[in-house]
């Protein structure tokens, strides 16, 4: 068990993000005698999958309700079927974002190459007069 100061080093961020991932739901640490919030193995890893979540784009609902799955059904079963269903869902976000960053890229290669040319014109028409 650890505590939270050593949790928000652990993983670089603020005690406070870790708290507000309390009141989410999406982590329930145990409680000293003095009230102090520590935190087991299993916690630590619902906070690793949480960021890596946050990581790949999905939102903290779909991360709670994938991270949440496991502790209703412990075969872990429902858990990864959910996961594998957002995960198609966000490699289609991600493809279409290719697609488009991809037209948009070629869009400015294409005025990069006009600018350019008319950028060359003029320059020769200032050097021709």
């Amino acid at each position: 068990m650890i505590t939270i100061q050593e949790v928000a080093k652990q993983f670089n961020v603020s005690t406070r993000t870790i708290r507000y991932y309390e009141e989410l739901g999406l982590l329930c640490p145990h409680r000293s005698s003095t009230n102090q919030r520590t935190f087991s193995r299993k916690e630590l890893a619902k906070l690793k999958l949480i960021f890596r979540g946050k990581r790949y784009g999905f939102s903290l609902e779909e991360i709670k309700e994938m991270v949440l799955l496991f502790d209703f059904d412990r075969s872990g079963i429902q858990q990864l079927e959910r996961t594998v269903e957002y995960g198609e869902q966000k490699i289609q976000e991600i493809d279409h974002k290719i697609a488009e960053l991809t037209q948009m890229k070629q869009e400015l290669q294409q005025m990069h190459s006009i600018f350019n040319e008319k950028l060359a014109t003029l320059k020769g028409e200032m050097h021709d007069e």
